[in-house]
């Protein structure tokens, strides 16, 4: 039996474009498009594609309803086995299709789906309950590696074979707790890991805890209008030319820039932001980053003073690690400066 499998891509991975195709809506091709090609080929004949939905990642974040229908619609026409998506890697919009695609099929069909994502991409705590998602890279570099995964995993579950651990088959676990068998009762193997321990070997707990990240907010500003406000973004608005070469995503630095005698970025800066369309930012940069509207608060009294630099980053595809030491950097440089408050924006 050859079990039939509808592929679901976004407008880059479809072939149709980059940011300036997000806004395309879906379409259907009875062909193998872009990732779906290679997947097939990992089936070895035991599945096919039979089909591909692109569609682009703003649109169907912001027209949710109207994808899903013509999703459903293609999915009653075609009768596949199983849908599988992305991988979305990190690309966090991707991934909230991928996500919202995943858990409407369950839900409303009861189809299986697979999918890959990076773990810190927001699709994963959005979907991993239903679907599974093979761990795949931060980039489409880790293609090659991520559908043969993809490609085992949905064997498995279309023959109705027991999946192993998230360990064993390379997905993200789901949070479930399942009954097994062991060798040795769990009072030994707690004690057996109590031992490792103290002995500074390596040991694995059977039950991870996870690890919540609680930043107290900082006491409210008394006095405004003698306070010292920053201007922090990680919408990539930069000088013109990028002189630092912050990179468009996954970036790996930050800048900052001295903004003492200008009113406003635009004129000067543009955005080098590879998840979002650029039009309106390049257009005016202050609808990211507001610097005309702080001086203009600095000029009526609202605010003490606008503090001489302008820092940036981006922020698609950049690690939470990498998040998480900028902002540390960042924020030493401003308390040592003596800035009262920071007006963060994103995207």
């Amino acid at each position: 039996m050859s079990y039939k499998i509808l592929y679901y891509v976004n407008q880059f991975f479809g072939q149709v474009g980059g940011e300036e195709q997000a806004g395309i809506a879906p379409f259907y091709k009875e062909e193998k498009i872009g990732p779906a090609m290679g997947f097939e080929q990992l089936l070895k004949g035991e599945a096919q594609v039979v089909g591909t939905i692109v569609c682009g990642d703003n649109y169907f974040n912001e027209n949710t309803e109207e994808s899903l229908k013509f999703i459903y619609d293609t999915i009653a026409a075609v009768k596949p086995d199983m849908v599988v998506a992305g991988p979305a890697f990190n690309a966090g919009r991707y991934g909230m299709a991928c996500a919202g695609v995943a858990n409407a099929v369950i839900d409303k069909l009861g189809i299986p789906v697979v999918t890959g994502m990076y773990h810190e991409n927001p699709g994963v705590d959005q979907c991993k309950a239903k679907a599974i998602i093979a761990e795949v890279t931060d980039s489409a570099a880790g293609m090659r590696t991520a559908l043969p995964v993809m490609a085992k995993i949905a064997l498995k579950l279309l023959k109705k074979e027991e999946l192993g651990t998230p360990k064993e088959e390379g997905y993200i676990a789901q949070g479930k707790r399942l009954t097994v068998f062991a060798d040795k009762r769990g009072s030994e193997r707690a004690v057996e890991m109590l031992i490792a321990r103290f002995k500074g070997e390596e040991f694995e707990t059977e039950l991870p805890m996870p690890v919540f990240d609680k930043v107290a907010p900082a006491a409210a500003i008394k006095d405004l209008s003698k306070a010292k406000i920053a201007l922090v973004t990680s919408g990539g608005i930069v000088p013109i030319g990028n002189p630092d070469r912050i990179q468009s995503a996954s970036a790996q630095k930050w800048g900052k820039y001295n903004v003492s005698d200008i009113s406003e970025l635009t004129g000067g800066y543009y955005t080098i932001h590879g998840g979002y369309d650029p039009v309106y930012a390049n257009e005016v940069p202050d609808r990211v980053a507001p610097l005309d509207m702080l001086k203009k608060f600095e000029k009526e009294g609202l605010i003490g003073e606008v503090y001489e630099y302008f820092y940036t980053t981006t922020g698609t595809g950049t690690s939470v690690g990498n998040a998480i030491q900028f902002g540390k950097e960042i924020g030493k440089e401003l308390k040592e400066a003596g800035v009262d408050g920071v007006i963060l924006t994103s995207t």
